[in-house]
This record gives C-alpha cells, sequence and structure tokens, in this order.
C-alpha cells in the first residue's frame, strides 16, 4: 500500500514520497524503514514522520532496544570480565565496554567502575551479527556527560517517548527545570536517569515525564504547572 508523511503505516507499505526524494538529494532512513531494490518499505507498524530537510522515520511504541550505531544509551553494569565490562543496555545481548574508554584511562590509571553501576555511554559499534561496543567518551577522549551515573534514579519508557522529549519543539524539559534543578540523561535505549534534590523532586519529574507520553504541548506545559503547584503545597 502506498502511503505519505502522517499516515499510519504498517509493516509492507511502501512511500514514493522518500523514494523521488531520494532520486535527487541524500536521504537519512530512520527506524522502521528499509530499502529494497528501487523503494523505501516499512517494516514496523506506526505513523510515519519526517524532519528538514530528508529524515524519515516510524514513530511507535516500541520498547525493546536494537542497538544503532552513535546512539547515546543509559545501561547495567552486569559483570567484569577481563579487561571488559559487561553491560546490560536492553538490546538482545549485553554491550562491551572496555576500560581504557573512559577519558584519562590507562593500564595504571583504571576507571572506578563496578557491578551494579549505571553508565551512560555511546554506541561505538552496533551490527546484528556483532555484540556491540560501547565508549565513555567522544572522539576527541572527553567524557563530557558520558560516564558512571551516580545516586539518581532509572526508569524504563518507550523508545518514542525519548525521542519525544529530546525533541527541541517539546517544553517539557524546559518547563520543568525552571521550577526545580535537575540532572538528567536520556537513553535511546528507552531507560532515562534523573536526579533532583530530594527524592520526592526525583519522582515528580520522572511521573512529569511519564505522563507526557500521549500529550500535545499545551497539555504538557499543563501538566507541569499542576506538578509544580502539588510539590510547592498548593494544590488547585
Amino acid at each position: 500500500m502506498k502511503v505519505s508523511v502522517g499516515d499510519v503505516v504498517l509493516p509492507g507499505d511502501y512511500c514514493e514520497e522518500i523514494t523521488n526524494v531520494g532520486e535527487k538529494s541524500k536521504v537519512i532512513l530512520g527506524p522502521g524503514l528499509g530499502r529494497e531494490l528501487d523503494k523505501i518499505y516499512m517494516t514496523k507498524a506506526g505513523i510515519l514522520r519526517k524532519r528538514s530537510p530528508n529524515t524519515y522515520w516510524v514513530d511507535n511504541q516500541q520498547k525493546r532496544y536494537v542497538p544503532s550505531r552513535g546512539e547515546n544509551v543509559v545501561g547495567f553494569v552486569i559483570q567484569k570480565a577481563g579487561d571488559i565490562f559487561r553491560v546490560d543496555i536492553g538490546g538482545s545481548c549485553p554491550a562491551a565496554l572496555s576500560y581504557l574508554s573512559f577519558e584519562g584511562a590507562t593500564k595504571k590509571n583504571r576507571p572506578e567502575v563496578q557491578v551494579g553501576d549505571v553508565v551512560y555511554a555511546k554506541t561505538l559499534v552496533a551490527s546484528k551479527d556483532m555484540e556491540p561496543e560501547l565508549v565513555c567518551v567522544d572522539s576527541h577522549g572527553k567524557k563530557g556527560r558520558l560516564g558512571v551515573l551516580t545516586d539518581g534514579f532509572v526508569f524504563k519508557c518507550s523508545l518514542n517517548l525519548v525521542r519525544k522529549i529530546l525533541n527541541p519543539s517539546c517544553p517539557l524539559l524546559e518547563s520543568l527545570k525552571n521550577e526545580w534543578p535537575f540532572e538528567l540523561a536520556a537513553g535511546m535505549n528507552g531507560r532515562i536517569w534523573i536526579k533532583a534534590k530530594t527524592m520526592r523532586e526525583t519522582i515528580a519529574v520522572g511521573n512529569a515525564i511519564l505522563g507526557c507520553e500521549y500529550l500535545d504541548n499545551q497539555e504538557i506545559k499543563s501538566l507541569c504547572s499542576n506538578i509544580t503547584n502539588i510539590l510547592a503545597g498548593h494544590i488547585s
């Protein structure tokens, strides 16, 4: 079945719009899309989306994570195996994280990472035929915001919700940070780590994020306002 951007799609549907654009300029295919011969087909059910200039993907409520190169993920260290840490990132198999993949790490100066720690990392290698490999540094060898996350609270959500809150047009994080200071690490694998001043504020931020999945921007602003009033003791 032929579909267009904004339509509800099913696996096997194809989009001539994307194919025609690809004949003239470069097109980036995101999750839920695949090429076969000269056509672009849907591989997942959901809503076909587009971001300018030519990035397309299928929006759905998937929770199972398929590792992809270059994505930031939140994982749990589940094993030490020689010079490698095994990290659960929610995929079909654990990812490998070398102790040398941390800023300033050497054979004599090993990072303080223990089994059970939460890490914020980037996927360096991701293939259906190989186990994923992670790093906690950027291309310049700096950790930036990557590394071990201490304290805080981790919860799971759909992959679509992570993409939604990271969208610059989503007012959620902007509305919340104006009320209370907090730290947040959003993994494209459907895990979010939050750390606020108190446990009450941490849980409130988490509930606000989970509650906005099916809301539009105006409803999100209203939700944030209600949560702020509740925490301030002025329940309306």
